[in-house]
This record gives structure tokens, sequence and C-alpha cells, in this order.
């Protein structure tokens, strides 16, 4: 076994099973420098720097060889920090950008060529609580990437995804939904619209993230969140996926955001994120869907 590793200023303890070959950490962000890649007038936070090194330094310590990077809201559309990032990373490296109308089929093409085979739809950071215009935006995506035969991928809450269910039955493309769709730890499986999210994960329509469990759990070493896991893994192990969400942006509880100071990355120990993802699921075969199989089918690896 290997030792505890300090990275980003983080430590994060050592892996306590066997990681599969090619094994893929499915939600990561690359950050900075922030005078080559500025952030957009917009955002809703501003991060510090988290490099491709610091990235595969983590990428080491956990033993994975393939990495999602995930385009970040602080950019708004301006995909360059991220496309530059999978360009270094090489074939190890998928993406998944932000788009918005201004945004070239040539520009799409370059992306593709990079390495990005999804496409991001933010909710949940921006409290976007109108169903008609996430409908609109899911639609509207859907047909911008579905001749490069990427997904969809959106961050919302259970509510909205019961809202959207109608339509998302009807988009061509996969749908990922991050973070667990936002269900909380503390309702259990009984919450309201879960059940909807498991129906969906059974017809196989849409693959979850088991990704960023702080951010849905307060409790210590999240160990709340185990029955939810659980429930997502029994409904379609098929459509699962892990992801670290390194560096872990977010906002914190009580503390108000301030664009114009850079917020510090939550401390969130990885090595113990992904062993609690093997304690989760209790099996080699179904572990090996999730970091190997699953990925590689989404995200078009080649083997």
């Amino acid at each position: 076994m290997n030792a505890p590793a300090v990275i980003h200023g983080i430590t994060h303890d050592p892996v306590h099973f066997t990681v599969p070959a090619q094994a893929c950490d499915c939600h990561t962000h690359v950050f900075g420098p922030a005078q080559r890649y500025p952030f957009a007038a917009g955002r809703l936070y501003t991060p510090g720097e988290a490099s491709v090194a610091d990235l595969l330094a983590l990428q080491r310590h956990l033993q994975f060889e393939r990495v999602v990077v995930v385009h970040p809201s602080p950019y708004a559309a301006d995909n360059t920090c991220t496309v530059d990032a999978l360009r270094a990373l090489g074939e190890r490296a998928r993406g998944v950008a932000v788009i918005d109308g201004t945004t070239t089929d040539a520009q799409l093409q370059d992306m593709h060529d990079a390495g990005v085979r999804g496409v991001r739809i933010n909710l949940e950071t921006g409290s976007v609580s109108d169903t008609v215009y996430a409908a609109n935006q899911l639609k509207w995506a859907s047909a911008r990437v579905t001749p490069l035969g990427w997904h969809l991928q959106i961050y919302t809450n259970l509510a909205m995804l019961a809202a959207l269910q109608d339509v998302i039955r009807t988009l061509p493309n996969p749908l990922v939904v991050d973070h667990f769709c936002r269900a909380q730890a503390a309702l259990g499986t009984r919450q309201p619209h879960f059940e909807g999210l498991l129906d969906l994960v059974r017809e196989g329509k849409v693959w979850v993230k088991l990704s960023a469990p702080q951010r849905i759990s307060s409790a210590p070493n999240c160990e709340d969140i185990a029955p939810i896991a659980r429930a997502l893994i029994a409904a379609n192990p098929d459509r699962m996926l892990w992801g670290s969400d390194w560096p872990h942006p977010g906002a914190r509880p009580g503390v108000l955001r301030k664009v114009e100071e850079i917020e510090p990355f939550n401390p969130i120990n990885d090595g113990q994120a992904i062993n609690r993802l093997a304690e989760w699921v209790g099996d080699e075969a179904t572990l090996h869907k999730i970091l190997v199989d699953n990925p590689a089918i989404l995200y078009g690896f080649k083997n």
C-alpha cells in the first residue's frame, strides 16, 4: 500500500484496495494561471490555481490512469483552459465543455479533437429553478452536440430532474447528473423525487456521478451517504461513475462568496473518498464497472 501524500496542500490517505488498471476519475477541474486564462466577469466565485501538474500528482497517488476534466463555471463558455489541459494530459484525458450561443461548430470540432466528449449545463451553481428554461437548454445543447456523439451533463437537484424527466426521456444523448443529483444524505432514500432518479437510472437513461459527497452531507466521513450510494448502485451499476471533484471548489455553509477575493478550495481527502467508494460497492466486479468499464463507454477511451 502507498503512503499518505500531500497534494495541493491537502493530505490524502493511501488507497486501501487494488485499483484496477485504467481506472478513471470522472470529475476534476483545472484552474489558471489567471494571467493566461482570465475568468468571466459574471462569475459567482474566484478560484485559486489548480494545475495539470497537481492533477497528475493526485492521479499517481490514487493509482488512476484516466481522468475527465470538467469545464468550471468561472470561465463561462471560454473553454481554453480546459482544452489546453486536455492537450497537455493527452490520451489519458477526456473533457466536458460549456457552450453558449457564441460557440461555433468549428470550436466544437476543435474541442472534440482535443478530447471533449460532453457538454455541461450547470443549473445548481446559479440556483436556476425555471423548468422551461432548463428544458430548453437541454434540447438546445442536445441539438448542438448530437452530431459529435457527445453526452449531456447536468448539475441540478432532484426536484428539477423530476420536472425534466419527460424531456430527458426524449433526448438522443446519454444524460449524466453530477454529485448524486444533490440528494440530501440526511433525508435518506425516501426523500421526495429520489425514486424518480432511481427510475431513470434503472431505465439506463441517466448516469450518476458518485462524486463530491461533502456537498450533500455534513456527517463525519459522509457516513450517512451510504444508503443513497448503495441504492443508486443497486438500481443500475452500469450507469454509475466516480469522480473526486478535485480541487474541490464550492461555497462553504454560512460563508458569503465574494467574487473579488480568491475563494479557498475545500480541504477534501481524496484517498479517503476513493476508499469510501470501495466500501459502498463491496465487490471487485462492480467496482471495475464503475471505475473502468463505464467511463470507457461514456467517454470513448481506447483500450
